[in-house]
């Protein structure tokens, strides 16, 4: 289990895939960490060198009590590769990850090839329901939560289907850190990217589950038109964890935009 010691802040992180591969950096959404992308991983891992990692307040890493925000997160990913030695990448974020990769972007643009955005937006939902969210788990804790937002997590098919695995979903949201679920929960209230992400000029694909109830698909689709340099993928049957439900389709689809937006 390797960490890294960023100025202060410990950050628990993995690596994978051969040196000479195209770099492909993993950030995962809000009350996971970075086992969320082990699907995705077993389809890549000899297509590319892959970093992924637990953002803080997150797994094993650092939970610092306070606020975050999207520019904190954003430092802590450009640090690490900084601290790895890792040169230009493709960035692919989920939810709250989106918005790291492109506030990334926005920071140091020679440092991203390109952006695989899933199920994430340039400002993820009202300020309102953030605060009340944040007051919930401050009077209650994660668990009381934790059973609904499984609905907003996974598509209905999923659901059913899987009904072990949910529960194993439940559980990793349950037991996250609550001092960094809520100096994240301050970090997505008070973003909103929208006035900056028009400056974006790295290729990107933006992809969403046509069940996803945190991010919709107008939603995704809505950034995509607002980015300069993007399409729109929606994955059907799926809610907010769409590389978690089908992550041999999300694998096709980072594989077709790296092999034709990219290029070599």
């Amino acid at each position: 289990m390797p960490f890294a010691n960023l100025s202060g802040l410990v950050l628990h992180y993995r690596t994978e895939g051969k040196g000479d591969l195209p770099n492909l950096v993993l950030l995962n959404s809000l009350g996971t960490d970075y086992r969320i992308w082990d699907g995705l991983v077993g389809e890549v891992e000899n297509r590319y060198r892959i970093l992924r990692y637990d953002e803080r307040g997150q797994g094993l890493s650092a939970s610092p009590a306070g606020r975050y925000s999207i520019r904190d997160h954003a430092k802590d990913l450009l640090a690490l590769l900084e601290c790895l030695g890792w040169g230009p990448s493709i960035l692919c974020g989920l939810s709250i990850g989106g918005m790291i990769a492109m506030e990334t972007c926005l920071r140091r643009p020679d440092l991203v090839r390109g952006l695989v955005l899933a199920d994430t937006a340039d400002a993820i939902g009202p300020r309102s329901f953030w605060d009340e969210r944040i007051e919930q788990i401050r009077e209650h804790g994660i668990a009381p939560i934790a059973e609904s937002v499984m609905a907003r997590w996974f598509g209905s098919s999923f659901r059913q289907a899987r009904m072990v695995d949910v529960e194993g979903w439940t559980y990793l949201l349950a037991r996250s850190p609550v001092t960094g679920y809520l100096g994240s929960c301050a970090a997505l209230r008070d973003a909103d990217l929208g006035s900056s992400i028009v400056r974006i000029e790295a290729p990107a694909v933006c992809i969403c589950g046509s069940e996803d109830l945190a991010t919709p698909p107008p939603v995704v689709r809505r950034l995509a038109s607002r980015l300069p340099n993007a399409e729109f993928v929606e994955i059907e049957g799926v809610g907010h964890l769409a590389p978690v439900e089908r992550p041999g389709e999300f694998a096709a689809i980072l594989d077709r935009f790296a092999g034709g937006r990219l290029g070599p």
